[in-house]
């Protein structure tokens, strides 16, 4: 199988003209919350939909070929746009950006994003989820730009089941080098994430561990989730979080310890002998709904209240149809308020086979 290309393949630079500042709305409103008394607290925001992977558990090749028709860039929201919406968020009580895509390096210019976002007053967290591909090129300036943190994908040490899970047989050794730059940048600590599925790379658990313990990053195992209905999802593919902790605290004892902020994902264990810590996301066997405080926004302007949502709210009508800040604010807040999500809380056979929007169009 031949490799797919890693190159850019975002047809075109930014050239839309600014926007111009966003208008001072007066005193922000009340945080909004949810049908369940969830607030909004952090935003997700993809900045495209292409990858240049093609990862099993997310965009497979024999689904997502070489030609895959992704969004034309005229229907991807601008700088300008993401910048906008991403104010209304803030005066709603979002406090925390994660750049996501599709792969977000693959978006040209994302240093200016990057700048216009870390300089909105009241933002405290600002990330990105990456493949890692592009990464060793883009560290210093994503750095530089006001980035604080990174998170990595990488399923195993191994090329071959590597190979075969990001669909395109890239190389460890690459994604490798852009960790490596990205903590010579100063975007410490690395976070690895690590989709887990049965019958595949359970036994690269261990060395992604002792890599990680060894190295300074923070290993984050996931269970291999349904989301979506390309990536073939079963229950008994899924290897559960207790399982994972046990795998890895037989050889390197772990601890618990507390969430590092309400509302966190993951699971969290130190180990014993003070060499960094791991993180466990068990939305299957141990769903965090209760505590679920994100949105995501899609590279197309969509907001969706759930990683398992079948639909959004279309704000890119709103921005490019004139309405004002306040109607867009309202509508935002009106949508959370109207949420009631809980799928991982509800998973069972009459979830199964549900229409469900696929997780490289929002963002994991």
């Amino acid at each position: 199988m031949a490799p797919v290309s890693v190159a850019d393949p975002d047809p075109a630079p930014e050239t839309h003209a600014p926007l111009g500042a966003t208008r001072d709305v007066g005193a922000a409103p009340p945080a909004p919350r949810d049908l369940l008394g969830r607030p909004l607290r952090d935003l997700r925001i993809s900045v495209t939909d292409r990858c240049n992977f093609r990862c099993t558990y997310c965009m497979p090749r024999e689904v997502y070929g070489l030609d895959y028709a992704f969004l034309p860039r005229a229907e991807i929201l601008t700088f300008e746009e993401i910048e906008r919406l991403a104010r209304l968020f803030v005066r709603l009580g979002v406090t925390k950006f994660r750049l996501t895509g599709g792969e977000p390096l693959v978006r040209k210019g994302l240093p200016d994003l990057v700048r216009r976002l870390a300089e909105i007053d009241g933002v405290r967290d600002l990330a990105l989820t990456t493949n890692g591909a592009l990464l060793a090129a883009q560290a210093r300036a994503l750095r530089d730009a006001g980035l604080r943190r990174v998170s990595v994908s990488l399923d195993s040490l191994d090329d071959a089941i590597f190979g075969a899970m990001n669909g395109v047989e890239f190389p460890v050794q690459r994604v490798l080098q852009g960790i490596r730059a990205a903590q010579d940048a100063g975007l410490v600590p690395v976070k690895l994430n690590t989709v887990v599925k049965r019958g595949v790379n359970e036994a690269s658990v261990l060395p992604l561990a002792r890599w990680a313990r060894d190295h300074g990053v923070i290993l984050r195992l996931i269970e291999f989730m349904d989301v979506g209905l390309t990536n073939g999802w079963r229950l008994e593919d899924v290897v559960p979080a207790a399982e994972l902790v046990a795998l890895v605290d037989a050889a390197f004892p772990l601890e618990p310890i507390p969430p590092a902020y309400p509302g966190e994902v993951a699971t969290r264990w130190r180990y014993r002998d003070g060499a960094g810590e791991i993180g466990v996301i068990a939305s299957v066997t141990q769903p965090f709904c209760g505590a679920c405080t994100r949105a995501r926004l899609s590279a197309k302007g969509e907001l969706f209240t759930c990683l398992f949502a079948a639909g959004g709210l279309d704000l890119r009508t709103l921005l490019r149809g004139g309405a004002s800040d306040e109607a867009i604010e309202a509508a935002i807040a009106s949508r959370w308020q109207g949420r009631s999500d809980r799928y991982s809380e509800l998973r069972s056979s009459e979830t199964t086979g549900l229409r469900r929007v696929e997780m490289f169009a929002i963002g994991g």
